[in-house]
């Protein structure tokens, strides 16, 4: 048995603002995924490495935020990402947080309005 997520999509309205923020938290790098009817970029994938990757999306008709799906982005210290976040014009919604020997998560939104988690192991 696999795990269960395959893909995620995070809509947004302004890819490039969009894009400028998860480069900014994250370090992200994006490949433009070609699509008739949809503006798509692709976080960068490893098929060799553990995880499920995805894209910005921005699709008519669909709005951003308000979402109730929480994906979370592995970190080194979440703390530091959540902090990037802010600085990247996204704010803050739960500082980092213990969740027993599963580490920490932080809670953030980004400029579209999306909610994401941040996860750590210290």
């Amino acid at each position: 048995m696999s795990n269960p997520v395959g893909w995620f999509e995070i809509y947004v309205q302004d890819m490039p603002r969009a894009k400028a923020f998860y480069q900014a938290v994250l370090g992200a790098n994006f490949m433009k995924l070609e699509s008739p009817e949809i503006e798509m970029w692709g976080f960068q994938i490893d098929h060799s490495s553990y995880g499920a990757s995805g894209a910005l999306v921005k699709m008519p008709g669909v709005a951003s935020g308000a979402n109730s799906i929480l994906v979370y982005f592995h970190c080194a210290d979440c703390a530091i990402e959540a902090d990037k976040a802010v600085k990247a014009g996204g704010t803050l919604q739960k500082a980092k947080m213990a969740i027993g020997q599963y580490g920490h998560i932080a809670l953030v939104k980004d400029t579209e309005g999306n909610m994401i988690g941040l996860h750590s192991m210290q």
